[in-house]
């Protein structure tokens, strides 16, 4: 399970949903502006208040950090 913690003002966020998108990952995006206990998840998953926090089967990462996406689904096995 992927979840993207997103607003959508955030251009960061929408590169990180492009590039899944473009590798044909699924993810669920999760909108820290429709609901404020939303927000507080992913701070408590991140330890931040940046986003977008990507939530990669229990792996955070903060940011749209390419090499650690890539990285991550590798070793979970959901791209080669």
């Amino acid at each position: 399970m992927i979840t993207v913690y997103s607003a959508s003002w955030c251009a960061f966020c929408h590169a990180a949903m492009e590039y899944l998108d473009k590798l044909n990952v699924k993810y669920e995006v999760k909108d820290i502006e429709s609901d404020k206990s939303i927000a507080e998840e992913a701070i408590e998953k991140s330890g931040q208040m940046g986003i977008p926090v990507i939530d990669i089967k229990g792996d955070i990462i903060v940011g749209f950090d390419r090499p650690k996406i890539d990285d991550t689904l590798r070793k979970h096995e959901i791209t080669s």
